[in-house]
């Protein structure tokens, strides 16, 4: 049984006419004068497009920037490997998209599990964000008149996605680097590279620090600050396999979750439809094929099971064209949630392609019949190239096969509206926070999300919490940041005494099997309970059997590896036992036991229409469930439906 807090959680949301409520919030917000803003620092821990963003835009305001990278520079973070697109309302195409239809778009796309507030302002501030990058350069696609150019993604019938070819995250990242390293040049910024924040220091109940790790050295350092401002991303590698880079970890959002951050809906993770499927046990990451490319692709397989016959071979007559037969209105642009959990099922039932039969074809026939190779190349020729690289099949002359992997996560530590935790002082934007995108994120929207709280939201709320909370100084002689740092040493030292015969590695991978097996497309009760029993043991495992070679006070990527993989062993814990309590089906999170009879989520509206905020008690230990009511004043509750 689930303990629940006695007290629903409030997300300080402002009142009254929804299109208004940001700009209400503006005028609300406390500031903080210029000389005064030279006094405060603000620690930014990620330089991916959310951090990025949101260290150039407080840095310009005058505020003193401590600025932390994972990566050897900002260039490396995981927004440069976005693809696709951005969205945003600005209906250049005239096909009547507004601010109002790309909030009903996303909240309908999240299975109305996100709060209405939010999401109206990501729809707002998402045509100042398209403003904000052309006047940085960013070399969007345009029409042969110079007007932008758009194309559609899944869940939407409008064209509001911008491109830069399939470089877009890439274009996006060195727009927010070269405003960051503009401040680093006037020393409003200071980067600190291939560090990683291993805990949050705590003080009087206020974010007012972190503990690093120079990834070179080996040394442990301590910064102090005003606020804290988490920008990190997700948690996909939990499952091992998935579209994220090998450095994104959930360590940061872990290690303030146990400092007291609640963490919110870890069970809405998404799988992307279109990646490069499995091709061995050798590989330790999958590689993502923009969703883009379903504008003019066609997803297929035979209507004939264990089908042998090359694609070429297969009559027009006997292709199941099944998303256009199954969503005729949205047809290969559903969104992935719905076309991820079509592709499974079209593969379980025994009509998979390719040698391993757990893949579908995503053919382009048709569109270079139309409209000739050559637009097809300018369109997509970078994303193509990259497939026949990894393949070894030319995707212009025979059909891509893609099967779903596991790629963004919408769950993340709880913020309000302010993008505050419930820990005061420590902000979370993009990927690494709960807000925007409910149960199922819409393509292209999370390079919006990103940069909307780094450029738009951040500068405005973070001040607020500076001009009332009158912070006394502090350093790091204080005894909360000796505390935090002989914990951090402690946890690798204990890492590295175990020494026992088994790489961190091993132990990720048989997590990943486990997460992918029960915690994956589909999940159910039994399922559920099994994984955490399994997780448990594996945890157990890896404490009693991990081998790391190497010392803690040097460069150790095996020892960096093992800290992570020891995180994940505790959050993934949560993940299932978020997924167990959530006994309803919505976006990412498909439950077999509640599905309607045409196999689509069945949500429960009256028991779960809440945001799950779980409130750390212990490894091992039943988490507290805080509950944020979500209400629809806009949106009514409806049947999410992409006939």
């Amino acid at each position: 049984m689930v303990t629940v807090a006695d007290t629903t959680l409030d997300g300080r949301c402002p009142t009254g006419n929804m299109a208004s409520r940001w700009e209400q919030r503006q005028r609300d917000l406390k500031l903080v004068a210029p000389h005064n803003k030279r006094k405060s620092t603000i620690i930014v821990v990620g330089t991916g497009l959310a951090g990025g963003s949101a260290a150039a835009s407080l840095a310009e305001l005058g505020y003193n920037v401590l600025s932390f990278c994972i990566q050897d520079t900002p260039r490396r973070a995981h927004s440069i490997a976005a693809q696709g697109g951005i969205n945003a309302a600005k209906n250049y195409t005239n096909d009547g998209d507004s601010v109002w239809r790309l909030f009903y778009d996303t909240v309908k796309g999240g299975e109305w599990r996100a709060r209405e507030s939010n999401v109206y302002r990501l729809a707002q501030l998402s045509t100042s964000i398209i403003d904000q990058c052309v006047a940085q350069g960013v070399p969007f696609a345009r029409e042969y008149g110079g007007s932008l150019a758009n194309r559609s993604f899944g869940g939407a019938q409008v064209s509001r996605t911008f491109y830069c070819a399939g470089q877009t995250g890439q274009q996006l990242l060195l727009g927010a680097y070269q405003a960051m390293m503009r401040q680093v040049n006037a020393g409003r910024i200071k980067l600190f590279a291939r560090r990683e924040m291993l805990d949050i220091v705590v003080i009087d109940g206020v974010a007012r620090g972190i503990v690093t790790r120079d990834l070179v050295t080996g040394k442990f350092e301590t910064f102090a600050g005003d606020a804290v401002v988490l920008c990190t991303g997700g948690y996909g590698n939990a499952y091992y396999l998935s579209t994220n880079a090998k450095t994104c970890n959930v360590t940061a959002a872990w290690r303030a979750h146990k400092r007291g951050a609640y963490f919110a809906n870890p069970c809405y993770t998404q799988i992307h439809p279109t990646c490069i499927p499995v091709s061995g046990s050798h590989q330790s990451k999958l590689t993502l094929m923009s969703e883009s490319l379903r504008n003019d692709g066609r997803v297929w397989v035979s209507k004939s099971k264990d089908d042998s016959r090359s694609p070429d071979q297969i009559p027009e007559d006997e292709r199941d064209y099944y998303l256009e037969r199954r969503y005729p209105s949205y047809g290969n642009l559903a969104p992935r949630d719905v076309s991820s959990r079509a592709a499974k099922e079209r593969c379980d039932e025994g009509f998979g392609v390719g040698q391993s039969k757990m893949s579908v074809y995503l053919d382009f026939s048709a569109a270079i019949k139309r409209d000739g190779e050559d637009v097809i190349r300018a369109k997509y020729g970078n994303l193509f190239h990259m497939y026949e690289r990894i393949t070894a099949e030319n995707p212009y002359k025979v059909p891509m096969r893609i099967y779903p992997a596991v790629h963004y996560t919408m769950g993340g530590l709880w913020v309000d509206y302010n993008l505050q935790s419930n820990l005061p002082g420590l902000y979370v934007l993009g990927e690494a926070n709960f807000s925007d995108h409910g149960a199922n994120r819409l393509g292209a929207s999370a390079l919006m999300q990103g940069l909307a709280d780094g450029y738009f939201v951040i500068p405005y709320t973070v001040g607020d919490h500076i001009a009332t909370r009158k912070l006394s100084p502090v350093s790091t002689s204080a005894p909360e940041f000796g505390q935090a740092l002989s914990a951090s040493k402690s946890r690798l030292e204990a890492i590295l005494n175990v020494n026992g015969r088994h790489s961190a590695e091993h132990f990720h991978r048989a997590l990943g099997k486990i997460m992918w097996d029960h915690v994956g497309m589909a999940r159910n009760e039994k399922g559920l309970l099994k994984a955490i029993d399994m997780i448990r043991q594996l945890r157990d495992e890896f404490w009693k059997d991990v081998k790391v070679l190497g010392s803690g006070e040097s460069f150790n990527q095996n020892l960096e590896h093992a800290g992570r993989v020891a995180d994940f062993l505790e959050f993934s814990e949560l993940l299932a036992y978020d997924a167990l309590c959530r006994d309803e089906s919505c976006g990412g999170h498909f439950r077999e036991e509640h599905q309607t009879s045409e196999g689509e989520c069945a949500r429960n509206d009256d028991q779960f229409c809440y945001a799950a905020a779980w409130e750390y008690q212990g490894v091992g230990q039943e988490s507290i469930l805080h509950k944020e009511p979500l209400t629809f004043e806009e949106c009514p509750l409806g049947t999410r439906s992409y006939k």
